[in-house]
C-alpha cells in the first residue's frame, strides 16, 4: 500500500468498536444466562478469533445485521471442544479464555499464529496455576500453546509484577469459578473494561485505587451492550489531524475511559488541539466525540502510571514526535516489546529509516523531532498498529511510504483505508 503527503484533511469517522469491549462483551455474553445483543461490535480478526473459540465449545452466536446476538448457557454451560481452540492474533483472546477454561470440568488445547506463540504467557500461567489451575506450556517455553486441564479453583490475592489488563483479566474471570475471593492488584492502574462490564452483568466486584476483588457466587444475566469507538483506532486520526496542515477532523462516540485516555493528555501536552463534544456513559464506559486540529507540537517526556493508559498508542505517539520540535522521551514501555511485534525495535528501525532522529532504549526511545521525514519501504512485521501507524507518517513525510504488508491492518481496523480516504479532499 502507498502512501503520500497530503494538504489537509476534513471531514467525520466513526472508528469501529473497541476491540477490548468487543472481547469480552462475547465471553461474558456466553457464560450468562439469556441473550447478550451487541451493537458496534469490532468485527476484526482478533475479535473474530473469540467467536470462534466460543462456537467451538456449544455458544450459539449469529450475526443480525449490524448486530451480534450471544446466546449465553450461564457459567457452567460450555462445552469441551472437539478440536484444538485457535485463537489466532488474538492476545486478548488467549489470555482471558485461559482463565475461564482453567475452571471448567473439561481439558482444552489453546494455540494462535506464530506472533502469539512468541507471547509471554508465564504471567498468566503462574497466578492461574496459585488458584488450582494445571496449565501447562506444550513446547516448555512459557508461550503457546497451551494445554490447560479444568479444575476447582480457590481465589487468591495476587500482586501483579505487571499492569496489564489481560492478566488482571484472565485471574478475575478464573475466580468465577473459584471458592473464596479472587483478588488482583496491579502496579499501576490497567484498563478496567473487565471490571465495569462483569458489574453491569451482575458479578459482584469491587474496585479500590490499584485493587479488584472479584466476590464468590456468582450469576451473569444477559445484557444489551453499545460498544464504544476504540480510542486506540482513533488514535491514528488524532495523529492525522495534528500533523497534516489545514485538518480537523471530528471523531464520533470515541471510549474515552481515564484506564485508555493517555493520548489525549499526552497530545494535549504536546501542544495539540482536541476538544470533545456530547459527553455521556454507555454501560458504564464514557464516551465523547472528539474533534481535532492541526497544530504545532513540541517535546515531552512519556513515562510512570500514564503508560498502561497508552500502551496501544506509543507507536503513533512516537510517529507525531518525530514531528514535533525538541525532544520527546518515552519511557517505562518495555511492554511493548512483547506486542505483536517489539515495537520499540520495529519503531527505531523504520522511523530511522524515514530520516527521524530515534534512539532505541531499553525501556522506550529518545526522540529528537523537527527532522523533515521521507518516505521509505516499510516493515510492519505484520502488526496491524505499525502498519497504521506509518500511514499517517506517510501523509506527513516528504515523497512515498511504501507499506507491503498492509493486510495485517484487518486485525483491528479492516476499514482503516477506506476511512482515511473519505478525509482527503
Amino acid at each position: 500500500m502507498n502512501f503520500h503527503s497530503v494538504s489537509s484533511l476534513s471531514g467525520t469517522v466513526t472508528v469501529p468498536g473497541d476491540k477490548s469491549i468487543s472481547h469480552r462483551a462475547v465471553m461474558f455474553g456466553a457464560l450468562a444466562e439469556g441473550t447478550t445483543e451487541i451493537s458496534h461490535f469490532l468485527k476484526g480478526a482478533d475479535c473474530l478469533s473469540t467467536i470462534s473459540c466460543f462456537r467451538q465449545m456449544g455458544i450459539s452466536i449469529e450475526e443480525q445485521g449490524e448486530k451480534i446476538l450471544v446466546h449465553g448457557k450461564g457459567l457452567h454451560g460450555l462445552q469441551p471442544p472437539s478440536q484444538i481452540l485457535d485463537c489466532g492474533n488474538s492476545g486478548t483472546t488467549t489470555r482471558l479464555i485461559s482463565g475461564i477454561l482453567a475452571g471448567q470440568t473439561f481439558d482444552t488445547t489453546l494455540t494462535g499464529d506464530s506472533s502469539i506463540q512468541k507471547r509471554p504467557m508465564k504471567r498468566i500461567i503462574d497466578p492461574l496455576c496459585q488458584m488450582g489451575a494445571d496449565i501447562r506450556s506444550i513446547n516448555q517455553n512459557d508461550c503457546a500453546p497451551l494445554s490447560i486441564s479444568g479444575r476447582k479453583l480457590r481465589g487468591i490475592s495476587y500482586h501483579s509484577p505487571v499492569a496489564s489488563a489481560q492478566v488482571k483479566s484472565a485471574i478475575l474471570l478464573a475466580g468465577l469459578y473459584a471458592e473464596g475471593e479472587t483478588r488482583v492488584t496491579e502496579p499501576a492502574l490497567s484498563r478496567n473494561h473487565t471490571e465495569l462490564m462483569l458489574s453491569s452483568f451482575g458479578a459482584s466486584i469491587s474496585s479500590e485505587q490499584l485493587t479488584a476483588t472479584l466476590y464468590p457466587g456468582q450469576r451473569l444475566m444477559a445484557q444489551s451492550i453499545q460498544v464504544p469507538g476504540d480510542i486506540s483506532s482513533a488514535a491514528f486520526f488524532l495523529a492525522a489531524g495534528l500533523l497534516v496542515p489545514n485538518s480537523q477532523i471530528h471523531l464520533k462516540h470515541v471510549g474515552i475511559n481515564p484506564t485508555r485516555d493517555g493520548i489525549l493528555h499526552v497530545f494535549r501536552q504536546m501542544g495539540g488541539t482536541i476538544t470533545m463534544e456530547n459527553l455521556k456513559t454507555d454501560g458504564g464506559e464514557p464516551v465523547a466525540d472528539l474533534i481535532v486540529q492541526s497544530s504545532s507540537l513540541h517535546g515531552t517526556v512519556i513515562q510512570g502510571d500514564i503508560i498502561p493508559t497508552l500502551i496501544d498508542e506509543l507507536p503513533v505517539i512516537a510517529a507525531a514526535a518525530c514531528f514535533a520540535e525538541g525532544k520527546t522521551i518515552i519511557r517505562d514501555a518495555a511492554e511493548l516489546k512483547v506486542k505483536e511485534s517489539n515495537r520499540i525495535a520495529v519503531m527505531t528501525h523504520n522511523l530511522k529509516a524515514m530520516g527521524a532522529d530515534v534512539e532505541e532504549t531499553p525501556d522506550g526511545m529518545i526522540i529528537h523531532g523537527g527532522r523533515p521525514l521521507h518516505g521509505t519501504v516499510i516493515d510492519s512485521h505484520g502488526d496491524h498498529r505499525i502498519a497504521m501507524t506509518f500511514a499517517i507518517a506517510g501523509l506527513a513525510a516528504q515523497g512515498e511510504t511504501l507499506i507491503p504488508d498492509w493486510d495485517c491492518v484487518n486485525i483491528s481496523y479492516p476499514d482503516f483505508l477506506t476511512d482515511l480516504q473519505s478525509l482527503i479532499s
